[in-house]
């Protein structure tokens, strides 16, 4: 599945060049035939390459938000030279009202550039000096003509803006997700590191007291001091044990939680989640296994893709156990994903005769996959 990020800026690229292309190709078009004269047409020729370079140029810059760092005199050279271009156009043939594009295109590319202050103020003096030269160079302008000059700018500057602004939004929602995604992950760890503190909080604190009155008491009452020597002991021994409770708890979640946590995490970062199968036709002792894969495979679709769907999928054959969890939006060559995590995993499956694999499972997707075949 294409990334639909990566065809939004296809579209958002393609809709914007649709302007120096209109600009220069309806000029290319008007120059055919040598009806302006040799000169006029080289002329002509010279200032449309000049303004369509210029506005492809700056249509680009805009998409990277670079900002705008002051290009004022190169603005004014660019829109000079469109002026010259419609002015030559306007004196010859003023019903040529393609020409008025040409100084549009420059007007759009510097709106887009510039602060919502400073747009109106380019938008409205550019359009005011193109009206400005058709008037002093035509022999009939009316004011049909300010209508027409008035409602091409506009419309070119209305639609190069809008479609900018629009895939800046975009790109704003794409990151908010991002965020969203690493809040999840963040929130689960935040989650079990709660539930260990709240358990070894009490436990060290007392084992720090009782050791330090052991210290004070060695050699004045040692019966004492062997007494909380031993109580220590105890709490340490407790403390171990309960560690060990809340991490075995936290990986041995049974297959059904996991997966309902998986789909709620991925749901809420705006990632549709379809689950394929029954969970409860995994037999018993190995739910604990592939739910641990499901809590992997959900850590990586967060922190490695840009993913709008996701499908876990369970299998259960007569002798094969088999937990998929596929997700698209990767990009390029998926990135190496061999961590800890899946280590780990896949140690985990080989003592039950399992395996655990993962890569590439479609053009922008991925797949981890984990297998167990049931003994009879």
């Amino acid at each position: 599945m294409t990334n639909p990020m990566s065809g939004l800026r296809h579209y958002t690229v393609i809709s914007l060049a649709m302007g120096p292309v209109i600009v220069v190709l309806g000029g290319a078009l008007d120059l055919i035939g040598n009806r302006y004269g040799v000169g006029k047409t080289i002329a002509l020729a010279l200032a449309l390459a000049v303004v369509g370079v210029q506005h492809t140029r700056y249509l680009w810059l805009s998409l990277r938000h670079v900002p705008e760092d002051r290009r004022w005199l190169e603005h004014a050279a660019t829109f000079a030279v469109a002026l010259g271009s419609w002015a030559v156009v306007a004196g010859s043939d003023p019903s040529s009202g393609l020409w008025v594009l040409v100084p549009a295109a420059v007007i759009a590319h510097v709106a887009m550039l510039t602060s919502k202050a400073e747009r109106l103020a380019v938008v409205f003096g550019g359009t005011a000096a193109t009206i400005a030269v058709g008037a002093a160079v035509a022999t009939d302008f009316a004011a049909s003509d300010v209508l027409m000059i008035a409602l091409l700018v506009g419309t070119l500057v209305f639609l190069d803006v809008t479609t900018l602004w629009f895939w800046r939004l975009v790109q704003e929602l794409d990151r908010a997700r991002d965020t969203a995604k690493a809040l999840a992950v963040a929130e689960e760890r935040l989650r079990f590191a709660a539930d260990l503190h709240d358990i070894q909080g009490h436990n060290l604190q007392a084992i720090a007291l009782k050791g330090e009155l052991t210290e004070r008491l060695i050699g004045r009452d040692d019966d004492t001091a062997r007494k909380l020597a031993a109580e220590i002991a105890d709490l340490a021994r407790t403390a171990l044990a309960e560690t060990r409770e809340v991490v075995q708890g936290y990986r041995r979640a049974d297959l059904d939680t996991e997966i309902a946590n998986a789909v709620g995490i991925l749901e809420a970062v705006g990632i549709t989640t379809t689950v394929v199968g029954d969970a409860n036709e995994v037999p018993e002792p190995l739910r604990q296994l592939f739910g641990a894969l499901v809590r992997e495979g959900t850590t990586n679709v967060l922190r490695h893709s840009k993913a709008e769907r996701c499908t876990v999928l369970i299998s259960v054959r007569e002798r094969e156990v088999r937990v998929r969890l596929r997700n698209d939006g990767v990009t390029g060559v998926p990135e190496e994903r061999d961590g800890s995590g899946l280590a780990g995993l896949r140690e985990r499956f080989a003592t039950v005769g399992g395996t655990v694999d993962a890569g590439v499972a479609a053009p922008n997707g991925f797949e981890l996959s984990g297998r167990v075949e049931v003994t009879a």
